[in-house]
């Protein structure tokens, strides 16, 4: 699927307009629902599709980060076959009580996975826990970035930003 095609999609099921609160603390009048796309399974596996170029090469483990970064890591995988860990927010105090779940990320070249990116926020926290693990953080890879600072924040954190779309893409874009 072209990527103007891919755009339109997801513009036609995730683009509102309104008064949204992001979690950066920021009010926009633009929100990319991020759970419409997640929730269409054929939508997320053209996502996913379309995501496997930005892999950069040597990925070892693609980290999805708790809860948006989980349905596209989990799709992604299943195009790449490569192991998937799920990065909690915080570390659960009972069972593993770990933070990384599934694919062991220590001394492995590992892939942040993010939905929705504005300031980097969470994947900055996340990628110093998962650094602090022993992980090779590099990259993050989004499915939107939103343009609002994301990847200069991330630059400073030593991460470069990979994006399948911008929201200039999706903005206007026909559905």
């Amino acid at each position: 699927m072209e990527t103007a095609e891919l755009a339109g999609r997801i513009q036609g099921v995730a683009y509102l307009s309104g008064d949204f609160l992001l979690r950066s603390g920021v009010t926009t009048h633009e929100y990319f629902d991020k759970y419409r796309f997640e929730a269409d399974p054929v939508l997320l596996d053209a996502i996913a599709e379309a995501m496997v170029p930005l892999v950069p090469a040597g990925t070892e483990v693609l980290a999805g980060l708790e809860l948006g970064g989980i349905p596209v890591v989990t799709a992604l995988g299943r195009r790449t076959g490569l192991p998937c860990a799920f990065v909690r927010k915080e570390a659960k105090t009972y069972g593993t009580r770990r933070l990384a779940e599934g694919a062991e990320v220590a001394g492995r070249r590992v892939l942040v996975i993010e939905d929705v990116v504005t300031s980097g926020g969470q994947i900055i926290l996340s990628t110093k826990e998962l650094r602090a693990l022993g992980a090779d953080v590099r990259e993050a890879l989004c499915v939107i970035n939103r343009e609002q600072g994301g990847p200069e924040a991330l630059a400073a954190a030593d991460i470069r930003l990979l994006s399948l779309l911008t929201a200039t893409d999706l903005r206007g874009t026909p559905a």
